[in-house]
């Protein structure tokens, strides 16, 4: 992995290193390393779980994954990036060792090692990530703890 020089540019290069650094945050739950990295205001939305923070709330959202999943990891499948956009296929690896809610459903813990995929669409101003769609395969985790066929 790569270091991030003191000028912030939005090239494929740059860009690629500074991923690099996101997703590793990301694997070691460091949240002042992944907050470092996004820009003010920035937007996170798990269009598929329908959740949606803003700003600073960001931090407490992502706080909250961690809590949910705290063995949560990702191995990136494929990455793409060209100037100002990022978008990377994941495989992501969880323990279900705690409920999860969505909505007016709680699935409690089932002790299940969970593998999911999903994208992540992520375009970057000045170094810094303005926003994170997330598109994930919640199909496939409600298969794996049994609540569907």
């Amino acid at each position: 992995m790569g270091t991030l020089t003191d000028s912030k540019t939005d090239r494929a290069d740059d860009l690629r290193l500074m991923i690099d650094t996101y997703n590793a945050a990301w694997n070691a739950h460091d949240l002042d390393t992944i907050m470092s990295l996004h820009a003010p205001g920035m937007v996170f939305h798990n269009h598929t779980a329908g959740e949606r923070a803003v700003g600073e709330a960001v931090r407490e959202h992502i706080a909250g994954i961690f809590e949910s999943w705290p063995d949560l990891r990702f191995q990136t499948v494929r990455l793409y990036v060209c100037d100002g956009v990022i978008t990377q296929e994941w495989t992501a690896y969880a323990t279900h060792g705690k409920s999860i809610k969505r909505g007016d459903i709680e699935l409690a813990a089932t002790g299940a090692t969970l593998k999911w995929e999903g994208v992540d669409v992520i375009p970057v101003e000045n170094g810094l990530i303005k926003r994170k769609d997330v598109y994930s395969d919640s199909v496939s985790i409600l298969r794996q703890l049994g609540f569907i066929d």
